[in-house]
């Protein structure tokens, strides 16, 4: 019996608007540090690249100095209070579930590949109702390797039990794209995410403004249409 075709996603920013809590996390972490809260609007610039270096930037955009051993006793302080609150403010981007329902119908199966911690994922996951959607869900710490190291991306796939041939990885940063295309694997990019840059300039083969958009979009790239486009 054949492998399921699949589609992985990125979490933050991508499946899901999680700056709001993550970003609640921070400024806990800044104002108990004597340093002033950061407006939500600094997300996109910030929150992408892990708890650390999250606390490491907004220590930057504060002006004060952080080591290595201080920085270590914030992150392990920013994990426990994330945890009492991963989807308190946040929710699932529009048009998702619908997709997920529509792919489902069309044999695909489901995964989500992040980089953030796995405990977060999932308590998060759980909170608004999709861990039961997803055949495999590997956070930061599932493997020895976490993205852009492709092996997260194709262990992930491995773990839920489905096609390499016939994935599609979807996210909405730098790191997505790089972890795809080292795994030879087509990526859909969401505008709305957390970037330093344009989605666009990362030449993703799509883009898609809405969830709307993502069925069609998966379609495309697995049934060898060429891809290298964007949607508008």
């Amino acid at each position: 019996m054949s492998l399921p075709p699949i589609v992985v996603f990125d979490l933050d920013g991508t499946l899901a608007e999680t700056a709001p809590d993550i970003m609640r996390t921070l400024n806990v972490i800044l104002e108990q540090e004597g340093l002033a809260a950061l407006p939500v609007e600094r997300a996109r610039e910030l929150v992408g690249a892990g708890a650390r270096a999250l606390i490491e930037r907004g220590f930057k955009v504060s002006g004060r100095p952080l080591d290595p051993e201080k920085l270590e006793q914030l992150f392990q302080e920013f994990l426990t209070i994330y945890a009492g609150g991963t989807a308190n403010h946040s929710y699932v981007h529009d048009g998702v579930v619908a997709a997920l329902d529509a792919l489902a119908a069309d044999g695909f199966v489901f995964a989500v590949c992040t980089n953030k911690p796995i405990l977060h994922t999932k308590l998060f996951l759980d909170a608004v109702g999709l861990t039961e959607r997803f055949a495999a869900i590997a956070g930061r710490d599932s493997f020895p390797f976490f993205k852009p190291d492709p092996r997260h991306l194709t262990q992930t796939i491995a773990q839920a039990g489905a096609d390499p041939a016939r994935a599609v990885m979807i996210g909405d940063s730098r790191t997505d794209v790089d972890t795809a295309r080292a795994a030879g694997i087509p990526v859909v990019c969401v505008p709305f995410g957390y970037t330093d840059v344009p989605v666009e300039a990362l030449a993703p083969d799509l883009v898609i403004q809405h969830f709307d958009e993502l069925p069609q979009a998966v379609r495309r790239l697995t049934s060898g249409e060429p891809a290298l486009a964007t949607h508008s």
